[in-house]
């Protein structure tokens, strides 16, 4: 992990890259869970049987945003800043997801720090390409360009 000391050297991380991170299983009690929590039940995420027989590979997929959900915690361990009070996801300039991720896969994620722009206060955005890897995968899962503010 990076630890930075104070919040004005946040613009010290252009250019830099991060990861990968740890291996995270995406199991199909996670997908059903993040179905639950979004009302999304498609059945290429929630119907096992039928995914059997009319999905490539035969498995359930994760859910695109359940991919994308999973950047601030795969993340979390790249740096650290002290002094500063807040993380914030700000938005995404761009999301393209690139592959489905099987019931089953594992998944980590890399990130590039592209661009820090000043904010109020002290305060900084902090613009990144991630990039979300499957094991076993030249595609990735997905490419994001995603904004944090940071504070």
């Amino acid at each position: 992990m990076k630890v930075l000391e104070k919040l004005s050297d946040v613009p010290s991380l252009v250019g830099e890259e991060f990861g990968p991170s740890e291996w995270v299983t995406i199991d199909q009690k996670r997908i059903q869970m993040f179905a639950d929590a979004t009302g999304d039940h498609q059945w290429i995420h929630v119907d096992e049987e039928r995914c059997k027989n009319e999905m490539p590979g035969g498995k359930t997929i994760a859910h695109g945003l359940l991919t994308l959900s999973l950047l601030p915690a795969l993340t979390g361990s790249f740096f650290k800043i002290e002094g500063s009070t807040r993380i914030f996801n700000y938005g995404a300039n761009k999301i393209r997801f690139m592959d489905m991720v099987p019931c089953g896969s594992r998944v980590r994620v890399r990130q590039k720090v592209l661009k820090v722009l000043p904010f109020r206060n002290g305060g900084f955005f902090l613009t990144s390409e991630m990039s979300v890897e499957i094991e076993g995968q030249e595609k990735p899962a997905l490419i994001a360009e995603s904004i944090a503010l940071i504070t």
